[in-house]
């Protein structure tokens, strides 16, 4: 008999049917009901296969989970998977309450391949906040604590030494966290490069980049988490949202968006907080990516496509990407640690596998938009 387990909006509801198909969606209609495409919502269906091969001795697989609600731009509706011989179960990891489908088979069956398939359902929609707006006190407020947890340090992203002296160079004579913030945005904007010979999307080594004295190589973990770190050490509240695309850009971006196979379009996404506004969403290393992939040879800083992303990502994001987590240092049950969760994680007999190969780990991610 397979084991089936069924998510709905982040609780766990464990069903056990006999072959045939996964468990069916629960309530997915009603949810759909309160996305409606006349509000902006797009609904995605995200599939991610598992194929190891015989393994002599026991696997587990983690498969990160895409957050079940974010603002006013992301829900999931359903999350359902099935993993044929093995024993799965969804759990969370603190203290970002990473969610997450951990599938063991400490016994598989000689001779047979180890396969496991997991299908999101998520709504997303344009994300814009207005900068020019008034504070106000009926904007969303974030809890105290999790503002606390957003300031503190994580092991790749310290806030001391090097890192908080460049975030107080950044912002000497500022007074408001929206002022600061926008100065870090433009100053991790000049003082990067999107590098294409990085592996994946880099390890978010803050201290690493800054130590190197000039221009900054990385992917959107170590760009986009270097303005983390800054905006902490600064005194705002700021955290990661590690994902992945799902649909191609509508605003006309050829390098910002990715269809179909999604296997290798794992994106991190940053956001920073101001009191009386709320979570305000902020890329640098999207514009950075403009620059160096929107066309053979790159853009230069100052075309004009350059400088539309520029603008447009500090204070906006396209909802043609969706959030697994904001999690950092990430402890997999039965596991190791890792920086962040946003690939597939598998361990056979011979270890950990490359979780940045889809091909050598085990795994396949499509997407596709649906009615």
């Amino acid at each position: 008999m397979d084991r089936r387990n069924f998510l709905r909006l982040g609780a766990a509801i464990p069903v056990s049917i006999g072959a045939g198909g996964m468990a069916p969606a629960f309530s997915a209609t009603a949810s759909k009901d309160a996305t409606p495409a006349s509000e902006g919502w797009r609904v995605y269906e995200m599939t991610t296969e598992v194929m190891l091969p015989e393994s002599p001795g026991a696997a587990t697989v983690w498969l990160p989970v895409t957050a079940a609600r974010l603002g006013d731009y992301q829900r999931t509706l359903s999350s359902e998977w099935i993993a044929p011989g093995g024993q799965a179960r969804v759990t969370r990891a603190g203290p970002y309450d990473v969610g997450m489908v951990v599938i063991d088979w400490p016994r598989p069956t000689p001779g047979a391949p180890l396969t496991a398939r997991m299908v999101n359902t998520v709504a997303l929609r344009d994300r814009d906040v207005d900068l020019g707006a008034a504070p106000s006190a009926r904007a969303t407020r974030e809890s105290p604590a999790a503002l606390q947890e957003y300031l503190r340090p994580t092991q790749l992203m310290p806030t001391d030494g090097i890192v908080r002296k460049t975030a107080l160079m950044i912002t000497a004579g500022m007074t408001d966290d929206m002022t600061k913030a926008q100065a870090i945005y433009q100053w991790v904007v000049d003082h990067t490069c999107r590098d294409a010979a990085v592996r994946g999307c880099g390890t978010g080594d803050v201290v690493t980049m800054l130590k190197t004295g000039g221009i900054m190589n990385g992917k959107c973990a170590d760009i986009n988490g270097l303005f983390v770190a800054l905006a902490r050490a600064a005194g705002i509240p700021a955290r990661d949202a590690y994902g992945v695309r799902v649909d191609n850009s509508a605003l006309g971006f050829q390098a910002l968006g990715k269809a179909g196979d999604i296997s290798k379009a794992q994106h991190c996404r940053s956001e920073f907080y101001a009191a009386g506004v709320g979570w305000i969403p902020a890329d640098p290393a999207d514009v950075r990516k403009v620059a160096l992939e929107e066309v053979p040879g790159g853009l230069p800083m100052t075309d004009a496509k350059v400088r539309a992303a520029r603008a447009m990502l500090f204070g906006a994001w396209e909802g043609n990407w969706v959030a697994y987590n904001h999690g950092h240092d990430v402890r997999l049950p039965g596991g190791g640690t890792v920086p962040f969760l946003m690939y597939p994680q598998t361990r056979t007999v011979a270890g950990m596998l490359d979780s940045l190969d889809p091909a050598a780990s085990g795994y396949r991610i499509t997407s596709r938009r649906v009615a």
